[in-house]
């Protein structure tokens, strides 16, 4: 029995426009736990128990099969459109029919019959044709037979799995290779053509069987999901011997979504319409049960398909998108990310006849924009063809990229003139005024001269240069090596290489001092010919770029140096201390340009850089970060040369809003940008717009801990020359993993994964060229990512120690890497 005509769905604040029931057809028995298949335009599902039902969208008529005497569990449709074939299985019997035949069949007056390719096969959960619909891949109990789709003949065996096997796919780009996951909670890698076994996992879950499977072939992963509603996703690429790339908790994810919609929502106001499960789910009655979201369907999504003329949902990043289907509704995951971008609910629609699902199918191609959804009832004898707007979903959801193109997007570039109230532009006429004498403490008048009015009196030892230090190191500095180092700083910045491997080869490694000392700080000079490093015994060093001298080293701090950075004209270098101060060193000499002490800051001085091509400095303390308008002097009074002539002088203060600590702070110095971003203990992450003098935007809960370290494509030749194609995003590490983010829309375009649970990140760097993420970790190990993939491509080992930083060389496709034990080992091409 069917009832036919659309019921579109319309209660309270949910979109008439999002779901519509096409279709609703009544059984005389359940088809609950059944596969269901959707094509193009077809859907075929079990009908009165052995009856197969294939529903025409463009007719709206059925066409029934038979030839089953038993219950049909399994249905597919072929690969290829035409012939479009469907296979049909229950426990006496496999049947492949051609659905042009049947219906000319069916036309004729005739009764349509299928091939069949096997018999007593056993209780069948799942059926799949391979990639050129020769064969077929039958899962029935604890075996996977591959049976001709042509006629009645068993070509394979494939015998491992302990418990029945719930779902199995064709690898498309690997000959032979088939992917099978179980009931026993694993899933193996199989070669059909000569049933040897490629690889088993381990159980991945202690309780709850693997349900679905699908192989994403763009990005050559696996995904599978069990039954308790967890989602793992496999690397297929050869050499990342099937590594683990995520594990998404849907239930958590779909918690984080539904908040974020309902604070979205009540922002954006009345033409907003959010789901009354979004508004609701934080305040489940008391007495309630918890529906759980067992993985029915992955299917892939037409995700960006449907918003070709949106401005701002077309990535840089290719990303892509598929359906979960669960007993409860639709859900839409990020594969880039590991995000909710969409969630459809049965129960939120009062016009839909099943509000709990018991097996699911939905198509892969959106027709102008709309799916369709096949899904049979969980505790009723009926199924329904839902019509979902793709569109419409993802619109009444997605406020915070869909709406932001009607807002003024976040750039990097200063794109308009400084502001006369502009905390720059105070600094900046502070900075043109020529500093006087009594600014600097030295006095004019007679009385201050030397006695006989010289500044310079030749007399021994009178004007000889006392002992700054005790001990002063050696610094193997030869006149040549001076000379050499003054004409590298005029230098221009070499042209980094446009296309270039990731620096993967090991070249040598260095002991930074005789002793064990972490190097707690890293970073390259613009031009790529110096690397500063900060240690922990509370030195800077500075080597050239292929670690084979030391051309400088700096003693003063009485604490780790936490954080070294470079001036834009390669002169100068900051360093921040947990001693509580601040120091500007001038690269060819030993001796500090300018202190700030103990008396300037209640807190340790965590990160200190130049800003605004060398106009002001920049550092984080607490819970605040301040803005420093400086002058460097560098000259000597004879008679008081223990004065420092160079002054700085705080413009303003910006503190971060509910944190204790600002963990790390990141600006661009190598070109004019007013955006200063920071993160906070509070795990989230605020934009401050230095030319308004405030913040502009803040991501609450950007991670789920921490963020210690923030990373943007600066400080090179790129982003001097073309700085508008590579500082669009920014890079953030914590616990939980790293993050790429999309710094016009402040969304997460991509989460890298792929280290071992608990090995966490130490130090992120970006490549120059934008192409590779590189980050440390506690296994003593670099990892290198590719933009474009969420798991590592290559891994680097032969360290002693953990791997706490890691930069690359802004001119030259090259890595060093810094270690707990006090070594930096450099890497190349």
């Amino acid at each position: 029995m069917e009832s036919g005509g659309d019921r579109c769905s319309a209660e309270g604040n949910c979109s008439p426009d999002v779901v519509c029931e096409k279709h609703l057809f009544k059984s005389k028995l359940s088809e609950s736990l059944v596969q269901l298949a959707c094509s193009h335009h077809h859907c075929a599902f079990p009908l009165n128990r052995n009856e197969l039902c294939i529903w025409n969208t463009a007719t709206a008529q059925p066409l029934r099969l038979s030839g089953h005497h038993y219950s049909i569990s399994a249905v597919s449709f072929g690969s290829k459109p035409n012939p479009l074939l469907v296979c049909s299985a229950s426990r006496e019997r496999v049947i492949v029919w051609n659905l042009d035949e049947c219906t000319q069949k069916v036309q004729e007056g005739l009764t349509p019959r299928g091939i069949v390719i096997g018999t007593l096969l056993g209780m069948v959960l799942h059926v799949r044709f391979s990639p050129d619909d020769q064969q077929v891949a039958v899962c029935a109990g604890k075996w996977i037979y591959m049976l001709s789709a042509k006629n009645e003949v068993i070509l394979a065996e494939l015998d491992g799995h302990l418990a029945p096997v719930t779902a199995a796919e064709f690898c498309t780009w690997e000959k032979s290779m088939l992917v099978s996951v179980s009931e026993d909670r694993t899933f193996k890698v199989w070669n059909y053509s000569t049933g040897q076994l490629i690889y088993q996992s381990g159980v991945l879950t202690p309780a709850f069987p693997l349900l679905s499977l699908l192989i994403d072939e763009e990005n050559k992963q696996i995904i599978t999901g069990c039954a308790e509603g967890q989602l793992w996703i496999f690397s297929l690429i050869s050499g990342h011997n099937y590594r683990c790339v995520a594990l998404i908790n849907l239930k958590k994810e779909q918690e984080k979504f539904c908040n974020k919609v309902w604070k979205s929502g009540k922002k954006i106001g009345e033409g907003q319409n959010t789901s009354k499960l979004c508004k609701t789910n934080n305040m489940r009655p008391e007495g309630s049960v918890e529906t759980s979201l067992p993985v029915l369907l992955i299917e892939h999504c037409d995700f960006l398909i449907c918003f070709r003329n949106e401005e701002n949902i077309s990535s840089a990043l290719s990303t892509n998108y598929f359906w979960i289907g669960s007993s409860t509704g639709l859900l839409i995951i990020n594969l880039a990310n590991f995000e909710l971008e969409g969630f459809l609910s049965y129960k939120d629609y009062s016009d839909l006849s099943i509000r709990f699902a018991g097996s699911c199918a939905i198509t892969r191609k959106a027709v102008n924009g709309k799916v369709l959804c096949l899904i049979t009832s969980m505790f009723e004898d009926i199924i329904a063809v839902l019509e979902v707007n793709l569109a419409a979903l993802v619109r009444t959801q997605q406020t915070d990229f869909l709406l932001s193109r009607n807002k003024k997007s976040l750039s990097v570039i200063a794109r308009c003139s400084l502001l006369t109230n502009s905390p720059l532009c105070k600094g900046l006429k502070k900075n043109l005024k020529e500093p006087s004498s009594k600014t600097f403490g030295v006095k004019s008048t007679v009385k201050d001269q030397p006695l006989v009015f010289h500044n310079k009196i030749k007399s021994s030892g009178y004007t000889a240069a006392p002992q700054m230090t005790m001990f002063s190191p050696n610094n193997n500095l030869k006149k040549k090596e001076v000379s050499k180092w003054k004409t590298t700083c005029k230098q221009k910045n070499k042209e980094y290489p446009l296309e270039s491997y990731p620096p993967v080869k090991y070249e040598k490694e260095i002991s930074v001092t005789c002793k064990s000392t972490p190097i707690c700080c890293i970073e390259y000079s613009g031009d790529g010919e110096m690397l500063a490093c900060g240690l922990a015994d509370k030195a800077v060093l500075i080597f050239n770029s292929n670690l084979t001298n030391t051309y400088n080293v700096f003693a003063g701090h009485d604490g780790a140096v936490n954080s070294v950075g470079w001036s834009h004209d390669k002169k100068w270098l900051v360093s921040a201390s947990e001693d509580r101060t601040l120091r500007v060193w001038s690269v060819c000499k030993n001796e500090p340009a300018l202190i700030l002490g103990k008396e300037k800051f209640l807190k340790t001085v965590r990160f200190a850089q130049f800003y605004f091509i060398d106009a002001f400095i920049l550092l984080c303390c607490g819970s605040e970060f301040h803005l420093l308008s400086f002058h460097l002097d560098t000259t000597k009074d004879d008679l008081k040369r223990y004065k420092q002539r160079s002054v700085c002088k705080l413009v303003q203060k910006f503190p971060m809003a509910s944190t204790m600590e600002i963990t790390s702070l990141s600006a661009v110095n190598d070109f004019y940008s007013y955006i200063v971003l920071t993160a906070g203990s509070n795990r989230a992450l605020e934009v401050f717009d230095l030319n308004a003098g405030c913040s502009t935007a803040v991501i609450p809960e950007a991670h789920t801990r921490s963020v210690y370290q923030i990373c943007q494509n600066k400080g090179s030749s790129f982003s001097a020359q073309q700085p508008e194609a590579y500082n669009l995003f920014m890079t953030t590490a914590a616990g939980d993993g790293i993050k790429l983010w999309d710094l016009r829309t402040l969304r997460c375009e991509r989460r890298f994964e792929g280290h071992s649970s608990h090995c966490y990140p130490c130090g992120i760097a970006v490549s120059p060229c934008g192409r590779f993420i590189a980050s440390g970790s506690d296994d003593k190990c670099a990892y290198i990512y590719e933009m474009r993939s969420s798991t590592f491509s290559h891994k680097l080992g032969g360290h002693t120690d953990s791997v706490i930083n890691v930069t690359f060389s802004p001119s030259s496709p090259q890595l060093t890497t810094a270690t707990l034990d006090g070594k930096l080992q450099l890497f190349l091409p």
